[in-house]
């Protein structure tokens, strides 16, 4: 089955971003108090499950979810997740071939990247950062972000969309940008090395137009 990408514009401005941090199976619901729809389980691929919360009403928490199909949502019992928080945030414009990084709204980065082609786009949508990878070896060096996107499933396989080193790429990445992967985002190595501190949660809007940057809220006054 094919998942047709989606066209969003960036998702709700925000300095931090809270997280929910899966120590053991929790269950899954639609809608806070109704029938169970599955479980989350602690790990993915090895690594501890640590997701983006979207939304809250008392005693639960709404979450975004690694697994396919792309954009899946769950709630969840507050009390069952432990609680975190990243500051960053990664913004991708398919259109621009741009990767933008905001720490507490700031922008702190803009590099070109490689991404998908007409063939095998790179899927708009909201995602988030679901673990990294280390790879000592080439052509994946120094790192991935492994994120929650899915590709469009080549037969049997579950191609995960990552953002890594340019591979045999670089030339083409150039200081445009280009589209020339399968999907996944393609950095210089020297750009890629500045994600290093991005932590699993962090929320990635992949984007078809160009977004806007993250606004600060004003200062409130003292007792507002």
């Amino acid at each position: 089955m094919i998942f047709p990408a989606e066209t969003v514009e960036a998702s709700p401005k925000s300095d931090i971003t809270r997280l929910a941090i899966v120590r053991e199976p929790v269950p899954t619901y639609a809608r806070p108090g109704r029938k169970r729809t599955g479980r989350i389980p602690p790990t993915w691929y090895g690594h501890r499950t640590i997701l983006p919360i979207i939304g809250t009403r008392p005693g639960w928490v709404r979450v975004r979810l690694a697994q396919r199909p792309n954009g899946s949502t769950a709630w969840v019992r507050d009390h069952r997740v432990r609680h975190g928080r990243t500051p960053y945030r990664i913004v991708v414009d398919l259109s621009r071939t741009r990767l933008t990084l905001y720490r507490a709204g700031r922008r702190v980065l803009k590099v070109p990247a490689g991404v998908g082609t007409a063939e095998h786009p790179t899927p708009a949508g909201r995602f988030f950062v679901a673990f990294q990878e280390p790879r000592l070896h080439p052509p994946y060096v120094p790192f991935l972000l492994v994120t929650s996107a899915h590709a469009v499933p080549d037969g049997a396989s579950d191609p995960l969309v990552a953002i890594h080193g340019p591979l045999d790429g670089a030339r083409q990445i150039g200081v445009t940008g280009t589209r020339i992967s399968h999907g996944c985002i393609r950095l210089h190595t020297h750009d890629l090395r500045k994600l290093r501190r991005v932590p699993p949660g962090t929320p990635i809007d992949i984007l078809r137009r160009t977004p806007s940057a993250p606004k600060r809220q004003p200062a409130r006054p003292s007792g507002a």
